[in-house]
């Protein structure tokens, strides 16, 4: 299991504008539907990934928490289905089912919204505040795969709670680590 950190994009970033599919719905998605939101929060995430399978049920729980306060979420896939076709939409369709989320799953069939994310790994998480300006990005806590910390979320929802007070995010913001994003052969982005 190689662990690759995210690439901490800069604090103050706008947000990449999207259109992308969601397998649940069926619907197109675009970064204007999540305009007026208090926050919102991109995941890039994937199935079959350790690091996304151990902490799956806290980014649930994370997402399902803070909708109550305003915050939109929105998961995306940009696995290459030529080397990992475990990750494809209907794959992504039954998980997304089973796991009963409530936002969007996307699937990014070309690589470019990663890429303009310059996201790196999975999970890579990113919080963007009510003007869709980059507020944070990197880990939701410290747990990982056999590293016996409990998975709390407590580093996301600290940085929501002073997203949605209308502060910066205290403390120091620390890489996502996770599986790198399997990107389409010869396609590496080079971040």
């Amino acid at each position: 299991m190689a662990e690759t950190p995210s690439t901490m994009l800069p604090l103050g970033t706008p947000a990449p504008d999207f259109r992308l599919p969601d397998v649940i719905s069926g619907n197109e998605f675009t970064l204007a539907d999540f305009e007026g939101a208090s926050a919102l929060l991109v995941m890039f995430i994937c199935n079959h990934c350790p690091f996304v399978v151990h902490v799956r049920d806290g980014l649930t729980r994370v997402a399902s928490a803070y909708a109550a306060r305003g915050v939109a979420s929105v998961a995306i896939n940009a696995n290459s289905l030529q080397t990992h076709p475990e990750d494809g939409p209907e794959h992504m369709k039954a998980l997304a089912r089973q796991e009963n989320w409530s936002f969007p799953f996307l699937f990014d069939a070309s690589q470019d919204v990663a890429k303009a994310y310059r996201a790196a790994c999975t999970p890579d998480l990113f919080v963007f505040d009510a003007s869709l300006r980059l507020a944070y990005r990197g880990r939701l806590d410290a747990s990982r795969p056999g590293n016996d910390v409990p998975v709390t979320g407590n580093d996301l929802r600290n940085a929501l709670d002073d997203i949605l007070a209308g502060r910066p995010v205290a403390g120091e913001q620390l890489a996502s680590i996770g599986c790198n994003i399997k990107w389409h052969p010869g396609q590496e982005p080079g971040f």
